[in-house]
């Protein structure tokens, strides 16, 4: 399961703050703790107190900071094709970048598929369209071809894309798990190779009560659909045992009684 890590954004007031005063600190103690944790990858989101005339500006600089501690995989969260392509740039430097992300939209989607094929960068294509956000499985499984014959045309690479059925709030949307799960199972025949798949998954649990059980509930599900990668917040312990634990019940990993120790210290000697 590829883990990408979701507090480096500035929607967090701790992280906020840390991006209008360029406070370094923060940022690097939230990179280092989400890798600890089992991150694959960091997201990388300004927020919005940012001023958009200094988006550019900031994304550089959240780049740069993070990539201080870090080379792993930075994905760059801003809907700007401008701002994308400053945070790729830095992010490209030592490491790998990942867009975050283009939509369907016929001139978004050859803008950001312009941009990955340059970078070398993966890319995450959301089922949303002129649309809007696809309501049926058939609806995101015409966007998922899309973005794919996308990829294609650009010479991106088809294990490069990562598809995104988009996962609703429960609490106004209680029938989309149910199609996002179908829809993960599907868009794995859209080709071979088979493009990955990814959901962010705290949109799932907005608004609702009960939002760690709700989380890591879906998490499992999606797993056994054949979920690749989640954006989420690793530093929630129970999540990553319940997604650790979904792994050895596919018989991705080997069984010891220590087993989820043993993904801890893998993850501390990346």
């Amino acid at each position: 399961m590829f883990v990408i890590g979701e507090r480096i954004n500035g929607m967090f007031k701790g992280i906020g703050d840390a991006i209008l005063a360029k406070d370094k600190k923060p940022v690097h103690e939230m990179a280092e703790l989400q890798l600890a944790a089992g991150a694959d990858a960091l997201d990388i989101n300004v927020g919005t107190r940012v001023p958009k005339e200094e988006r550019v500006a900031a994304m550089e600089w959240l780049v740069d900071t993070t990539r201080e501690v870090t080379d792993m995989p930075l994905s760059i969260d801003t809907v700007s094709l401008i701002t994308m392509r400053a945070g790729l740039a830095r992010a490209s430097r030592k490491g790998k970048g990942i867009i975050n992300s283009t939509t369907g939209q016929a001139d978004k989607l050859e803008a950001f598929m312009k941009l990955a094929h340059e970078f070398n960068a993966g890319i995450v294509g959301l089922s949303i369209d002129e649309n809007g956000v696809a309501a049926s499985v058939d609806a995101k499984l015409e966007i998922g071809m899309r973005i794919i014959a996308s990829a294609m045309e650009h010479e991106v690479p088809v294990d490069s894309v990562l598809l995104d059925p988009i996962i609703l709030p429960l609490n106004c949307a209680q029938a989309a798990p149910g199609i996002v799960l179908q829809t993960i199972a599907q868009f794995k025949m859209l080709s071979d190779p088979a493009p990955r798949i990814v959901i962010g998954l705290s949109n799932l649990s907005q608004g609702a009560s009960e939002r760690p059980l709700i989380n890591r509930t879906f998490l499992v599900m999606a797993m056994a659909a054949g979920l690749d990668s989640s954006i989420h917040d690793p530093l929630d312990e129970e999540l990553t045992n319940a997604m650790v634990t979904a792994e050895l019940l596919l018989n991705k990993t080997i069984y010891s009684d220590s087993y989820l120790a043993a993904y801890r210290k893998s993850k501390q000697v990346r």
